[in-house]
C-alpha cells in the first residue's frame, strides 16, 4: 500500500514539473531594446581664423619598386587538322562543233569522176567495143550487140531502136574503122538519153516564198543521203537551203539528216519519232518562209510498200505542204543497181505523185549504165542527178554527152 502512494507521488511530481516546463516561456517578458538616441543639432559656425599660408611641403619620394613582369603564358600548339584535299573540278566536256564546209562546185563533177564512172565499160563499153570492131559487121554480130544494150538494162524497145539507127548508119558509111562505129553508137546513145530535155532544178524562190522540193524513193535506194547531198548540190550553187525530215518512222532518218545540213550550215526541222510526216513538212515549209531561205527539201518516208499506203501517205503530204503554196519538184531517187526492178517502183511512185525528176544514185562500176536511158524512156522524166560514188560530193548534175563519153570511152 505504501509503494502505491510513493509511486503516485512520483507521477504527480513528474507532471507538474512538465507542465511547469510547457507554460514558463509563455510568461517571460521580452528583451528590453536600448532607448532611441536623439538627433543633435549641428554645431554653430565659428568665425574663420587667419592662419599663416602653410608652405607645402614635398612629399618624400617614394621607391619605384619595378614592375613584375610575368611570363607570357605559353599557348599550346593548335592542333593539326589536315586539310581536305582540293576538290578538283572536272572541267566541262568539249562539244566539237564541225565546221561548216563549201561543197565543191557542181560544174565538172561528172568529168571529174570519169574515171570511177567509167568501171563500168566492163559490161557496157568493152563489150561493144569489142563487137564494133570485128572485121565484118554479120547478122550474128548485130544479135550480140543488141544482146550486149539489153544486158546492160538499156531495155528492149530503145535497144531494138538504137541498134536499128546504128546499122543503118553502118551500112551507108560502107566499110568504117573501130573508131567510127564509136562515134556513131555514142551519137545513138546521146539521142536515147534525150539531151532536149530540161534537167534544171527548181531551186529559187517564186512570188517571195522558198521553191520546195519533195524527195520520194524506198528506203535502200539511199534516199535520206541523197537528200543531204542534193542539199550540198544546191549550196554550191549559191542558194541557201532547209531541209525537213518528214520521214519519221525511222530516228535514224532524222539524225543523219541534221548531220548533213550540220556540214553546210543546213537548218534541219524535224518532229518526234512517229509524228505525222505532213505535219513536219508543213512546218519546215513555214520555217522555210520565215527564214527566207531558197529551197526547202523535204525527205519523205520510204517504208511504204504498197501502192494504197503510197498514195494516202504522200498525197497528204502534198496537200499539206500545198497550203503554203505548190510543190516545185519532186525527185525520185532510184538505186541505179537494182536495174529493171527499180522502174517497177518509179512507175508506183509516178501514179501517186507528179515526179519531175529522177536521181540515180549508185552508178558506179556496180550498175550497168544503160538504165538511164530505160528509166527516162519508160517514164518519160528526165534524169536530173546521178550519185556516183560514197563522197558528200559524188552527186553530180547530169549531162548526157558527159554520160556517154566516160560511159564507153573514148581512148579504147
Amino acid at each position: 500500500m505504501e509503494s502505491y502512494i510513493v509511486f503516485g507521488l512520483v507521477l504527480l511530481v513528474v507532471v507538474i514539473g512538465a507542465t511547469l516546463a510547457l507554460v514558463a516561456p509563455r510568461f517571460r517578458k521580452p528583451p528590453t531594446l536600448p532607448p532611441a538616441q536623439k538627433p543633435t543639432a549641428p554645431p554653430a559656425k565659428q568665425a574663420p581664423t587667419k592662419q599663416a599660408p602653410s608652405v607645402p611641403t614635398k612629399p618624400a619620394p617614394k621607391k619605384q619598386v619595378p614592375p613584375t613582369v610575368a611570363p607570357p603564358p605559353v599557348k599550346a600548339p593548335p592542333p593539326v587538322v589536315e586539310a581536305p584535299p582540293p576538290v578538283v573540278e572536272a572541267p566541262p566536256p568539249v562539244v566539237e562543233v564541225p565546221p561548216v564546209e563549201t561543197p565543191e562546185p557542181t560544174a565538172g563533177r561528172l568529168v571529174r569522176l570519169r574515171a570511177r564512172l567509167s568501171r563500168s565499160q566492163n559490161v557496157f563499153g568493152k563489150g561493144l567495143l569489142a563487137l564494133l570492131s570485128r572485121d565484118k559487121l554479120d547478122d550474128d554480130t548485130w544479135d550480140e550487140i543488141e544482146e550486149t544494150l539489153i544486158g546492160a538494162d538499156v531495155g528492149v524497145a530503145a535497144t531494138t531502136e538504137i541498134v536499128g539507127k546504128l546499122r543503118d548508119r553502118a551500112r551507108v558509111h560502107g566499110t568504117a574503122t573501130a573508131s567510127e562505129l564509136r562515134g556513131m553508137l555514142a551519137d545513138e546513145l546521146v539521142a536515147a538519153l534525150a539531151p532536149e530535155m530540161d534537167r534544171s532544178l527548181a531551186a529559187s524562190q517564186r512570188e517571195g516564198r522558198p521553191a520546195v522540193l519533195l524527195v520520194v524513193g524506198v528506203n535502200g535506194a539511199g534516199k535520206t543521203t541523197t537528200c543531204g547531198k542534193i542539199a550540198r548540190v544546191l549550196i554550191a550553187d549559191g542558194h541557201t537551203v532547209l531541209m525537213g525530215a518528214a520521214d519519221t518512222f525511222r530516228a535514224a532518218a532524222a539524225e543523219q539528216l541534221i548531220t548533213w545540213g550540220s556540214r553546210v550550215g543546213a537548218e534541219v526541222v524535224r518532229g518526234p519519232e512517229g509524228a505525222d510526216p505532213a505535219s513536219v513538212a508543213f512546218d519546215a515549209v513555214k520555217r522555210g518562209i520565215e527564214a527566207g531561205v531558197d529551197t526547202v527539201l523535204i525527205d519523205t518516208a520510204g517504208r511504204l510498200q504498197n501502192k494504197i499506203g503510197l498514195m494516202d501517205e504522200l498525197g497528204k503530204v502534198k496537200r499539206v505542204v500545198e497550203k503554203h503554196g505548190p510543190v516545185d519538184e519532186t525527185l525520185l531517187i532510184l538505186d541505179a543497181t537494182t536495174g529493171q526492178n527499180g522502174l517497177e517502183q518509179a512507175r508506183v511512185f509516178t501514179e501517186v505523185v507528179d515526179v519531175t525528176g529522177v536521181v540515180l544514185t549508185k552508178l558506179d562500176g556496180t550498175a550497168k549504165g544503160g538504165i538511164v536511158i530505160a528509166v527516162q524512156r519508160k517514164l518519160g522524166i528526165p534524169v536530173k542527178l546521178v550519185g556516183l560514188g560514197e563522197g558528200p560530193d559524188d552527186l553530180a548534175p547530169f549531162d548526157a554527152r558527159q554520160f556517154v563519153d566516160a560511159l564507153i570511152g573514148t581512148d579504147a
